[in-house]
């Protein structure tokens, strides 16, 4: 027997309360009931989000409100700064093209973090860029980014903050308001805890006087027409309002456990796991990992199918390999929402077994015992009580 292990970056796994949300019976999404639950939604959320400012949402994936954001935003025939260090990051140039943006991509080589310094040089080449388009946490390659650092620097021009949370927010640090982000977008298969479905973009007053001043562009994606549903706690379309209710299961479990502690736990989580692959004599991909996923590069001689596959027919965990560039070069185990430092144990030494079987040199325990002294070191160092 397998029991089915979900350790991807997204979808990552849900509560079994917040799944119980999605068998209640459908209520109207246009009635009262419905609206107090985007009330509940709303505000739990700008609590996750560290943020004051407006929170939208979409019935769409992450990249949608990403695309809201920017066509909202830059008007056709304008730039935005993308800080180009990944898949997803690369994305957002491609989301610029259709709607005639001129997309300035400030390349950094991937597993590497964005120089701030370079982010300033840009604005100085490009002082009529209308946003700068930044990375949390790139899933692409297990890379974070000093999005405080880059918020400081972008707050002192008139250029629009825009920063890609989807799959770092819920795992790690992000004072969307402190640092100066204008539009976090969040998506809800993340550390959110919920299934794909659901996306979210926090507004800023600077960013409102941008998109006021921005013609339309769009129809389904129109934030001033999201603005003006969401004063009457309202959607202009038809929302996923069974996820929105499940969302706000997930957001009780959030605000009871606390966002500095969620920050905390997957910090831990991530270490212990980076400490259990390389005492593997795996090699980290990233030089400045994100604290919701470990990515590894694959060993010579092996391939990263033979390693997931293996992961999953013997122990029923779903791992993922790289993309693009990085297809058959990496392995990445997720981490991030609903997951503890059992989840990483055990998902190490699952990998320990599989790569043994493989004909890796592996002595057993080896990972696991560099993962628990992470962890019993923390626990050390925690006060009393």
């Amino acid at each position: 027997m397998r029991k089915p292990r979900l350790m991807t970056p997204g979808p990552a796994p849900v509560p079994e309360d917040v799944l119980l949300e999605l068998a209640r019976p459908v209520i109207h999404h246009r009635s009262a009931e419905a609206k107090q639950v985007i009330v509940d939604a709303i505000a739990g959320l700008k609590e996750v989000f560290q943020t004051a400012n407006d929170v939208l949402i979409f019935t769409a994936s992450g990249t949608g409100a990403a695309e809201a954001a920017i066509i909202n935003t830059v008007p056709r025939g304008k730039k935005a700064i993308v800080l180009n260090a990944g898949v997803f990051a690369e994305r957002w140039v491609k989301v610029c093209k259709p709607y005639g943006i001129e997309a300035v991509s400030l390349d950094t080589e991937w597993g590497q973090a964005v120089d701030p310094a370079q982010v300033e040089s840009a604005l100085k080449q490009h002082p009529d860029a209308v946003m700068v388009i930044g990375t949390l946490s790139e899933t692409s390659t297990g890379t974070g980014h000093p999005v405080d650092a880059i918020g400081k620097i972008v707050a002192r021009t008139a250029a629009v903050f825009m920063v890609d949370g989807i799959s770092g927010v819920g795992a790690m640090e992000c004072r969307t308001d402190a640092w100066g982000i204008d539009l976090l977008v969040v998506g809800s298969q993340k550390a959110l805890m919920l299934p794909p479905g659901l996306s979210f973009v926090s507004v800023s007053p600077k960013a409102w006087a941008a998109i006021d001043a921005c013609p339309t562009a769009c129809f389904y994606f129109d934030m001033k027409l999201a603005r003006k549903k969401m004063a009457e706690f309202d959607t202009p379309f038809t929302p996923a309002h069974t996820l929105i209710l499940a969302l706000t299961a997930s957001l009780k479990r959030m605000k009871a456990e606390g966002i500095e502690n969620i920050w905390a736990r997957h910090k831990l989580m991530s270490e212990a796991c980076q400490a259990g692959v390389t005492a593997l004599g795996l090699e980290l991909f990233s030089a400045r990992p994100a604290e919701g996923l470990t990515v590894f590069r694959v060993p010579e001689g092996l391939k990263d199918s033979q390693i997931r596959n293996a992961l999953f027919d013997r122990f029923g965990i779903t791992t993922v390999g790289g993309q693009d560039r990085l297809k058959g070069k990496i392995v990445r185990i997720g981490h991030m929402g609903y997951m503890d430092e059992l989840d990483v144990i055990s998902g190490l030494a699952a990998l320990e077994m599989v790569l043994a079987d493989l004909g890796f040199t592996v002595k057993p325990g080896q990972a696991v015992t560099a993962a628990q002294q992470v962890l019993i070191g923390q626990r050390a160092k925690m006060p009393a009580g």
